[in-house]
């Protein structure tokens, strides 16, 4: 048989370390160094036999000495080992994209590597000129295909399953990719100590097939044992033991540790959370677990700031102390003044709020919170203070699935169109949501919607209502670097009440604005009487936004925004709907993108600008 084990022999093709940089395994970064001594050279790579300039691009992107060359090595010596790493390297790619009886000549000053590296000094002049010769040959494709495991009771699937086709690409990067598939899929069948025991890799000359033989050792198969925490100071072990759910006696998974991992995260109490199974699967065939914590600081303070030409300009400012019993209960004060600027004391807005938050009140997956709030809002619309007290228990079903039902008391005293008026509502509260979105303040896929519905009792005017809402967000990327994404946001809802006064007036939907529809004055578009808003009981908004990220840095948006609310129970598109178009610009920083958007109603009415600004921090939805 005519063939050549890879990393054994070096005919035809230069035999790479299969465990370097390519083409199975990646190399340890090089440290970066200060240049002494620089020394320039200049640098061509020809290639011979083919005529693909694809693979001469995708070797010259490889080649150190081809895309360092404006960074000149220390030295002659510094140009010889960039030269005998490329080597390499070069070699390397040329097995990914599937030819392995490949040449690579590389001569420093017209020398060989082995005869620069025997010369004094090199000779010629300088800049010294390098030269990379590359002949590809034959294109090879996969021949013969295995894959075992040393356990008959731990199965594997076939070549193909893991993407090794006969007769298709030899791609090495292939063969590195079924590996790691191998292994997670042995790990995930609770074989914690699964590996790849043998490889053999096989070129045939003769035929140019890449024969390919792996051979998996899945090691013992392992239940989660005892689960020890280390590095907490002020956390309760047991609480965090609790949270992580790693069933004790149930089957080694790393989806399980995944998610354990992700519910500590979440609960915002740990800087770092990382799970290390044991060394070793004991008598008993179970791992113990050991769960290592860093703690983050217990008290926070923050503050904030936002403005719109139509809103005017807004600070906030919370403090919050984390972990306040030790099993990751957070208090928070919260306070924020709206609509400075141009406005009297009397005429500002102002929020207060202090909130309790317990994690794991009735069992690892719930949540309680309560909080007591009072707010003075003053759109043109209305004035209304308020002050509401509510409860709250949250469940999460999976990581995009949630849900919360609680109960409310709101007190209110209003003025608006229909004259002064209080209200003494009491409801209770049920929400869900879903949640699919790669980032929250920049997503670039997935989808987020959530379903509002609170049937309330108002005490002072006897009157029953029901408040529902819903809305979603859809986020596409047009290409595979996400620099071109479409995001589209549709929301709607209705308040069965019996008139539009007998629902409080923050509480009756109101559009236009940050949020709503971008161009009119803030909580200027709905229903009349004697041309002032009064707000609705039903509503329904639609955006959608073409989001281009031109740099790492810097990114541009153009958007439309549509919508209304009615006074009716249900939206009547009689009656139209407001439109806003316009641009922004989006500044990506480590928290999110800043924004500043611009926005022009298409159908202004009374009150409204010619013109909105946006500034704030994430994208508008």
């Amino acid at each position: 048989m005519a063939g050549t084990l890879l990393g054994l022999s070096a005919a035809p093709a230069s035999a790479l370390d299969l465990l370097g940089w390519l083409p199975f395994g990646k190399s340890e970064s090089e440290a970066a160094t200060a240049v002494v001594d620089p020394f320039p050279y200049t640098v061509t790579l020809s290639l011979s036999g083919t005529g693909e300039d694809e693979l001469k691009g995708k070797l010259e992107s490889t080649s150190e000495l081809v895309s360092d060359a404006a960074r000149p090595p220390s030295g002659e010596a510094g140009l010889i080992a960039r030269a005998n790493s490329d080597f390499e390297r070069l070699v390397g790619r040329l097995y990914v994209e599937g030819y392995y009886a490949g040449t690579v000549d590389i001569r420093v000053a017209g020398l060989t590597l082995e005869a620069a590296l025997r010369m004094p000094s090199l000779p010629g002049p300088r800049p010294v000129p390098v030269t990379i010769r590359v002949s590809p040959g034959p294109l090879f494709s996969f021949g013969s295909l295995s894959v075992e495991s040393t356990a008959q009771d731990a199965l594997v699937g076939t070549p193909e399953s893991y993407g090794l086709v006969r007769g298709e690409t030899a791609n090495s990067e292939k063969v590195l990719r079924a590996e790691q598939r191998i292994v997670a899929d042995l790990k995930s069948a609770g074989y914690p100590f699964a590996r790849i025991e043998r490889r053999e890799i096989v070129a045939d000359h003769a035929t140019n097939r890449l024969d390919v033989r792996l051979v998996a050792a899945p090691g013992r198969d392992a239940r989660f044992g005892e689960v020890t925490v280390s590095g907490t100071e002020a956390t309760d072990p047991d609480f965090v033991v609790t949270q992580a759910m790693l069933p004790e006696g149930e089957q080694y998974s790393p989806q399980a540790i995944e998610r354990a991992t992700k519910r500590l995260s979440d609960l915002g109490i740990f800087s770092s959370v990382r799970i290390v199974p044991g060394e070793q699967v004991g008598p008993d065939g179970r791992l113990p677990m050991t769960i290592e914590v860093s703690e983050r600081k217990r008290n926070v303070i923050g503050v904030g700031a936002n403005w719109s030409s139509s809103e005017g300009f807004g600070v906030e400012a919370y403090w919050r102390r984390r972990n306040l019993f030790g099993r990751g209960e957070l208090l928070s004060i919260e306070g924020s003044v709206g609509r400075l600027g141009d406005n009297s004391l009397s005429d500002l807005e102002y929020a207060g709020r202090i909130a309790f938050e317990k994690p794991g009140a009735f069992g690892p997956l719930t949540t309680f919170t309560t909080s007591l709030s009072a707010k003075q809002e003053i759109p043109d619309a209305y004035r209304s203070r308020n002050v509401t007290l509510d409860a709250f228990v949250r469940r999460e079903f999976s990581d995009q699935l949630s849900a919360r039902v609680g109960a409310e008391v709101q007190f209110a005293d209003e003025q608006d169109v229909f004259g002064d008026r209080t209200y003494l509502l009491t409801g209770i509260i049920g929400e869900i949501a879903y949640d699919t979105r790669d980032d929250k303040l920049n997503p670039t896929k997935g989808i987020n919607a959530v379903a509002f519905a609170e049937p309330a009792y108002d005490a002072k005017g006897g009157n029953f209502m029901l408040f529902t809402k819903a809305q979603v967000s859809a986020y596409q990327a047009l290409d595979d670097a996400r620099r071109f994404v479409l995001a589209g946001r549709l929301g709607a809802g209705s308040i069965i009440a019996p008139s539009v006064r007998a629902v409080p007036a923050a509480r009756r939907f109101f559009s236009g604005g940050g949020g709503s529809i971008r161009g009119y004055a803030y909580r200027n578009v709905g229903p009349r009487i004697a041309g002032e808003v009064t707000g609705g009981r039903s509503y329904v908004e639609a955006s959608a936004e073409v989001r281009m990220k031109v740099t790492e840095t810097i990114g541009l948006v153009g958007f439309v925004d549509a919508g209304n609310s009615f006074s009716a129970v249900y939206p009547d598109f009689s009656e139209g709907l407001k439109v806003g178009v316009g641009a922004g610009i989006r500044y990506f920083t480590p928290v999110g993108p800043l924004r500043l958007d611009v926005a022009v109603p298409l159908n202004p009415e009374k009150d409204d600008p010619s013109f909105a600004v946006y500034v704030g921090l994430s994208q508008a939805f």
